[in-house]
């Protein structure tokens, strides 16, 4: 059931529009709406350095890595003639916005019956983009389609750890890799060749994990020397046992890849980490936020700098705010608009979530890169120098924030500090910087269906 309605703010101009497009039809609704702040160029462009993309990697060789395709058939899919071919997409979170733990929210089943036609087909391209990561694209895509009553296809999800696959240099790398669910399936769809777990890492090297009492061996096992050295780290979400598995990363990070030993001093840098889903929190079915993955890589770098009076480094953070993850969820949307026969460029994406800080964020974040890649005449992805070939069509990224879950409409703006405190909490990761006007939401609403209904109002389409 939809909420009770929002009580307006002074309503204020999207940039890019005319005042007052809005102001009228929203604040008669209800609804709040936000101006993007402006904000700096050195937001955007730390935010991009955190991306840390592979040097020398052309985007055409990292689409062909991902699996990614250029015009493709259309699958049987029939353009809608009841509506002109559509110029916007949306980019969809699914956790607080579409499901809460394992229930569907009942406003998503109603943004779908506008979404979708009568042929049970898409009317524009949709994307969902989570920042989930201890599933497959395939079981993602299959649990989506029985909760909202339509064929959600796999290439349609955007898991938090999907962009790794453009990270080739490291695929025939042997990797320690952390998380839950289907790890190493996930791992190897991602590209990766070589990879151990946490569990069978502290199988060879019982003597490792020492905290659960009841784990510790028996006996004092034989050292091993025959365990190939780790080369690197995939974080890919959060693991079960965090004791066992900050230990053991720890382990690798501080000798160099080879726990079995002991170094006099730890290396630095230390072996490349590539990690992916940055949320501090996020929303089930508890009253209160649950801890994400950014909670634990919060613990390992406070760790790491304790340990060795130094800065743990990512060679690449994915998942939302990440710019990476919106090129990526860009490129799906032309695709799909693609298989469609919808000829029109996609201009405008809508991304709809219930996270100030990752969502928001990160929508504001591509919003700007799209608008400094305008100004200077060139599309940069990441500090490493991977340069896009194909110019890309979209225009604008507008953020819309919904009440379903993890922001509270209720409690005190993201933006502000809590009572008692001098300054607003930050919920990001350290490496993205503190930019109030970028967790700035384009549109508040009360849920997804309100939220389609108002894109759907400014774009000019039947509801």
């Amino acid at each position: 059931m939809s909420r009770a309605p929002i009580g307006p703010r002074a309503p204020r101009p999207l940039i890019g529009c005319a005042a007052g497009t809005w102001a009228g039809t929203a604040a008669g609704r209800g609804d709040c709406l936000h101006v993007r702040a402006t904000g700096g160029r050195m937001a955007v462009l730390r935010s991009l350095a955190a991306v840390g993309a592979a040097p020398g990697l052309w985007w055409g060789a990292a689409r062909a890595a991902a699996g990614l395709r250029g015009r493709c058939p259309r699958r049987g899919y029939a353009a809608d003639s009841a509506q002109s071919a559509p110029t916007f997409g949306f980019l969809l979170d699914i956790d607080g916005v579409l499901v809460r733990g394992h229930r569907v929210i009942p406003a998503a089943l109603e943004a779908f019956r506008r979404l979708v036609n009568s042929h049970g087909q898409l009317r524009v391209p949709v994307v969902f983009v989570t920042n989930a990561g201890n599933i497959l694209q395939q079981s993602k895509a299959q649990e989506l389609s029985a909760l909202l009553g339509f064929k959600v296809e796999p290439d349609q999800v955007i898991l938090s750890h999907s962009p790794m696959k453009l990270f080739s240099q490291y695929h025939n790398k042997r990797m320690l890799v952390s998380g839950q669910g289907p790890l190493v399936e996930n791992a190897r769809v991602l590209g990766f060749e070589n990879v151990v777990t946490v569990d069978e890492l502290r199988m060879a090297f019982p003597v490792l994990d020492m905290v659960d009492l009841q784990r510790r061996p028996k006996t004092t096992p034989l050292l091993r020397n025959d365990f190939p050295a780790i080369e690197g780290v995939l974080l890919l979400g959060e693991p079960i046992r965090w004791e066992t598995s900050l230990q053991l990363i720890m382990d690798v990070l501080l000798s160099n890849g080879n726990p079995g030993t002991g170094l006099a001093t730890a290396p630095y840098p230390h072996l490349p980490v590539l990690a992916s889903n940055m949320d501090l929190l996020w929303m089930a079915e508890a009253r209160m936020p649950r801890f994400g993955h950014g909670t634990f890589l919060l613990c390992l770098e406070t760790i790491y700098r304790k340990m060795t009076g130094k800065e743990l480094q990512y060679e690449g953070l994915m998942g939302k705010p990440s710019v990476l993850t919106y090129q990526y969820a860009e490129d799906l949307i032309r695709q799909q608009a693609e298989r469609r026969g919808w000829v029109a460029p996609i201009r405008k994406l809508y991304a709809i979530g219930d996270n100030p800080m990752s969502d928001v964020y990160g929508a504001n974040l591509f919003h700007k890169y799209l608008q400094m890649v305008k100004h200077d005449g060139a599309e940069k992805q990441g500090a490493g120098g991977l340069w896009r070939q194909r110019p890309s069509a979209t225009q604008s990224c507008a953020s819309i924030l919904v009440c379903t879950g993890v922001y509270n409409p209720k409690g005190p703006e993201p933006t502000q500090p809590v009572q008692g405190a001098e300054e607003a909490p930050f919920h990001g990761h350290r490496d993205f910087s503190f930019s109030p006007g970028l967790m700035e939401a384009s549109h508040i609403v009360n849920d997804v269906n309100e939220a389609v209904q108002l894109v759907f109002h400014k774009e000019g389409w039947i509801l």
